[in-house]
C-alpha cells in the first residue's frame, strides 16, 4: 500500500520527537495507534458488509433464475409424460 521503509519511519520518529517533545510523544503515539485501529476495524466491517451484500444479491439472482425455470416448465406435460400408456412406471 505505502512504500515506507525503516529509514523513513526513523526520520518521522525523529521529527515527531523534536516537534512534540518527549513528554507529549507517547500520548500522540497512543492516539495515532487508536485511530489506526478504529480505521482498520471500520475498513474490515465495511468489507464484511459488502461481501454480505454481494452474497445476498447472488442468492436473489439464483432464486429468480430458479423461479423463472419453474415457471417455464410445464408441470401438466411432465405429469402426462410420466403416466403415458405403454410406459412402465416401475422399472424392476
Amino acid at each position: 500500500m505505502f512504500d515506507v521503509g525503516i529509514s523513513e519511519l526513523a526520520l518521522i520518529a525523529v521529527v515527531a520527537l523534536i516537534v512534540l517533545g518527549p513528554e507529549r510523544l507517547p500520548r500522540a503515539a497512543r492516539t495515532v495507534g487508536a485511530m489506526l485501529r478504529r480505521l482498520r476495524s471500520s475498513w474490515t466491517n465495511l468489507r464484511y458488509e459488502i461481501d454480505r451484500e454481494i452474497a445476498a444479491d447472488e442468492l436473489k439472482r439464483s432464486l429468480r433464475e430458479t423461479e423463472e425455470t419453474i415457471r417455464k416448465a410445464d408441470p401438466v406435460a411432465a405429469v402426462k409424460r410420466e403416466f403415458e400408456p405403454g410406459k412402465d412406471s416401475n422399472p424392476s
